[in-house]
């Protein structure tokens, strides 16, 4: 256990200071060599751990430690034992004395000792401090006070709810690919490998428990991906036509454009601005048996376009990431007010460098896997107030066809089925 502590530690004390978990964990396993397996996979569960519940475990370490400690590696170790302390099963000695071990490991011989007292103060003095400690809004839901206070302001019957699903587990969501199965036969399959799963609806299975893709049935022959339920939505609502040509912009990992690929015959061109992120576009296309044209390029630039106009184009637009944070824990914390205001700019000269790019008659779907209004229907109704050749189409959530637990207009709020997405379709006229 203390290895995989010191791990979480290093990578959550890089998330502390401004990087994200993708990028800190990495790092923090190069620092703590021959790591394995084992110890890896709990590392990473400690970390989404300590990030999920951060705001209460700093709380607790503020009210144990008179003067904040001044080791960002020791400060983060102590979070992670705290937040284990708090919301693990794991033994609460065993915690405090691996905890202790991993603090030796910090090069500060001043650690051990420190870790120690913390830890076994926290254990005495549980329940004294707790009284006060939940009080406060940002301890008691563990997100930063702006954004309760915008999730309260925007959707004042909701917001509670949509904190707690984000404090959640997120689901493992399979994507049937109907050029080589169909569900039926594929939830037949997991049946007889003993997976134990439910078929939302359309092509979107949940399985009872996530689990590595190498044990799902004849899925690197391409008979199933991994994509949340409510993403599942962006092929059907595009209305597609065999022939068709469509941009998938900002598209990678790929997963809505190999959707498309399975349900239409249609020339789609895959637009991403990181060469390095096309990659896995590349690789998702190949296990499915899928052909794109793979282009880098800025969708808020039109240096890379041809000049032909688009049929259809899906905009998967940058965006906070608020409606998948139980996926990117650490979201919670890198992400300031101020840049809603950023990623509204920047979805703005997207949207309307590519309606440029759409034919008359055509359609655009706008999505963001948000729930913050400013990405959302605040930026849809100020691009329909500056372009009249623009008409907003409803988004029709069949829930007959997949699965829609809660929707507002086109956003769909996260549950305990599907992630938090908005959806606007616009057409061309």
């Amino acid at each position: 256990m203390q290895v995989a502590q010191l791990i979480a530690a290093y990578a959550v004390a890089e998330v502390l200071a401004g990087h994200n978990l993708t990028v800190s964990m990495p790092k923090a396993l190069r620092k703590v060599k021959l790591a394995t397996p084992q110890q890896q996979a709990a590392a990473q569960d400690y970390s989404y751990l300590t990030l999920r519940f951060y705001a209460e475990a700093a709380a607790y370490l503020n009210a144990l430690t008179p003067k904040p400690v001044t080791d960002e590696r020791v400060n983060a170790l102590l979070l992670v034992a705290l937040s284990q302390l708090l919301h693990s099963t794991d033994d609460d000695f065993t915690v405090v004395n691996q905890a202790v071990e991993a603090a030796g490991k910090t090069g500060q011989r001043w650690a051990k000792g420190l870790v120690n007292a913390v830890l076994r103060n926290f254990l005495r003095q549980r329940a004294d401090l707790q009284a006060h400690i939940v009080k406060r809004e940002e301890v008691q839901f563990n997100y930063p006070q702006w954004w309760i206070d915008t999730l309260k302001q925007q959707y004042p019957q909701d917001w509670q709810t949509i904190l707690e699903v984000g404090n959640s587990h997120p689901p493992m969501t399979l994507r049937v690919n109907v050029r080589k199965t169909d569900p039926a036969t594929y939830m037949q399959l997991l049946q007889t490998a003993g997976i134990a799963a439910h078929h939302l609806g359309g092509t979107a299975i949940q399985l009872q428990q996530p689990l590595p893709v190498s044990k799902l049935p004849f899925f690197e022959e391409g008979w199933v991906s991994v994509q949340d339920a409510g993403a599942q939505w962006a092929a059907p609502l595009l209305d597609l036509q065999p022939g068709m040509r469509v941009l998938d912009a900002c598209s990678a990992p790929g997963g809505k454009t190999c959707h498309v690929l399975e349900t239409s015959d249609v020339e789609l061109l895959s637009l991403d601005v990181e060469a390095e992120r096309l990659r896995r576009v590349h690789e998702n296309l190949q296990r499915l048996g899928l052909q794109a044209k793979v282009v880098t390029g800025d969708a808020a630039q039109s240096g890379w376009f041809d000049g032909q106009l688009f049929d259809r184009i899906l905009a998967d637009v940058p965006c906070s990431a608020s409606g998948i944070v139980r996926r990117h824990v650490d979201m919670k914390w890198l992400r300031r007010p101020q840049d809603l205001a950023t990623f509204a700019r920047t979805q703005q000269e997207i949207l309307s460098n590519l309606w440029q790019m759409l034919a008359k008659g055509g359609k655009l779907l706008y999505v963001t896997c948000s729930i913050f209004q400013q990405e959302n229907e605040m930026q849809i109704q100020q691009f329909l107030t500056t372009h009249t050749d623009a008409t907003r189409l409803p988004v029709a959530f069949d829930v007959s066809t997949l699965p829609c637990q809660h929707q507002v207009g086109g956003q769909l709020l996260p549950t305990a089925e599907h992630d938090g997405l908005f959806y606007a379709l616009l057409q061309k006229h």
